[in-house]
């Protein structure tokens, strides 16, 4: 398993589970990141932060910071 926030552009994988719990944990759910979704890392910003994700047909912004509670099965 390796964390989403690890993961460099072109790489993809299946989502497998968030740590935490409270605030952040609903939002990362309600952006579709749920257990079996497939998630493309395409590009990262120029210092690294924020991800650009591709997953259920849209795109997402997400900070390195934020992708690193979410545990990934590369594929």
């Amino acid at each position: 398993a390796v964390r989403l926030g690890e993961m460099k552009p072109g790489m993809s994988g299946r989502v497998l589970r968030l740590d935490g719990d409270g605030a952040l944990r609903v939002r990362l759910l309600e952006m579709g990141l749920t257990p079996g979704t497939r998630v493309q890392v395409c590009r990262a910003a120029p210092l690294g932060d924020p991800l650009a994700l591709r997953l259920r047909g849209y795109s997402l912004s997400l900070r390195r910071e934020d992708a690193m509670r979410v545990e990934m099965e590369a594929t």
